[in-house]
């Protein structure tokens, strides 16, 4: 056992304890419905990718190597994946009155409970990374972006981007630690 709450759940998990996975459930799926909200915008969508992470967690969580990670920063890589993939797969939709590009910037939940916790930690230790590397952790993770769309943004080469990712998580990683 860790001082992971979330990686233990996912250890017991992947020998098939069911208890472990509905606390797993209770104590991760806020944060990744956070997650998932801001990647995909659309709450329907939102919920339909959240079962599938779980279902990917239940079936994956073997794979799961507690020594390169927390148990938390694994299950948002798997709903990052996700949501980026469902992204990828929504054909081009036309409209006529712009109203699907405006947002709804009303607070929920979701977003209040992720916003507690470690947030000023977070806030820190972004701080500490120099602005156009923070933009871009915050670009991937936050906003979906791929390497590609980084890399573009940033006016740098793709494995530029690659490396400035690679780094900027490593340090963040020091830095929470």
């Amino acid at each position: 056992m860790t001082d992971d709450p979330i990686a233990n759940h996912i250890a017991n998990c992947a020998a098939g304890d069911r208890a472990a996975f509905r606390a797993l459930y209770r104590d991760s799926s806020a944060k990744l419905m956070g997650v998932l909200l801001r990647i995909l915008g659309e709450r329907s969508e939102a919920e339909d990718a959240l079962q599938e992470v779980y279902t990917r967690v239940w079936t994956r969580a073997g794979r799961f190597d507690a020594t390169k990670g927390r148990g938390m920063t694994w299950l948002i890589a798997i709903a990052r994946n996700l949501a980026i993939d469902r992204l990828r797969s929504r054909p081009a939709a036309a409209s006529d009155d712009g109203l699907d590009m405006v947002q709804d910037s009303t607070p929920r939940a979701e977003a209040r409970l992720i916003a507690q916790g470690e947030a000023r930690r977070v806030t820190d230790c972004f701080a500490t990374l120099e602005p156009d590397r923070a933009a871009a952790v915050k670009g991937a993770y936050l906003d979906g972006l791929s390497y590609d769309d980084l890399a573009a943004r940033h006016g740098v080469p793709l494995n530029t981007m690659r490396t400035w990712l690679r780094r900027s998580l490593l340090k963040l990683k020091e830095c929470l630690e």
